[in-house]
């Protein structure tokens, strides 16, 4: 199913309440990878009470079928209410999307980003944390330990980015040419998510990869930029 199609049928679903259908993140980005990568709407509706949910839930459900996020929902209201609980997202969104239906209710979103610095760590920290634990799960072996790179690497690269604009205004659209300019403010070897994306697109194979070094050094940068943040925050600049 096309973000296109997905339109139609909220459309007909919610002829009367639905405002606004926005794309966002890799495919507004121009970072789309195809088959590996999915698409990500935000559905704004004048209501979100269960009639509406049930109305939206089969065009949602056959839009999941086809590999994609369910939509993001909100009604305008609460929308602009939480921008300081979403700043990563909803400044990544107002920065870079495409209206596909109704009005353009992210660009005038006010978000301020002394919120941005407390997400950026508690994401990071959570995610680091989860990290450690499934790499428990996988005992060493080599091509669980790649799966689990290649898996948590979007993640990674959407918040390091996110960590740029602590750094710099504006930030690159693109994940790698954040993490190229983020490199330049905390000195880390950018090969290392290079190496994950060859692995993640088919380009590396893991046994020919030194599995272990490299996910040493995942943890390590991941473990600098969370530093990094952290002695921001604690500057209070």
């Amino acid at each position: 199913m096309t973000p296109e199609k997905l339109v139609e049928e909220l459309k007909q679903a919610c002829p009367a309440g639905l405002k606004s259908v926005i794309l966002y993140g890799s495919a507004a980005a121009g970072d789309h990878a195809g088959k590996q990568s999915d698409y990500n709407v935000l559905v704004v509706t004048g209501d979100l009470g269960l009639g509406t949910l049930n109305a939206l839930s089969k065009a949602a459900s056959a839009w999941a079928k086809a590999g994609n996020p369910a939509p993001m929902l909100f009604t305008e209201e609460r929308l602009a209410r939480a921008t300081d609980v979403f700043p990563i997202e909803l400044l990544d969104i107002r920065e870079c999307h495409t209206v596909l239906h109704g009005e353009d209710l992210v660009q005038g979103l006010e978000i301020d980003t002394k919120n941005l610095r407390l997400e950026i760590e508690h994401e990071l920290r959570g995610n680091l944390i989860r990290l450690r634990q499934s790499y428990l799960l996988t005992q060493g072996k080599a091509k669980a330990v790649a799966d689990l790179m290649t898996q948590s690497l979007s993640t990674f690269l959407v918040l390091f980015r996110a960590s740029l604009r602590l750094f710099e205004a504006p930030v690159p659209s693109k994940k790698f040419p954040a993490l190229e300019k983020l490199a330049t403010h905390l000195k880390f070897d950018v090969s290392v998510f290079q190496t994950v994306q060859g692995l993640k697109d088919g380009t590396k194979k893991a046994k020919d990869v030194a599995v272990d070094e490299l996910f040493g050094n995942y943890l390590k940068t991941i473990e600098c930029v969370i530093d990094a943040v952290d002695a921001y925050i604690n500057k209070g600049e």
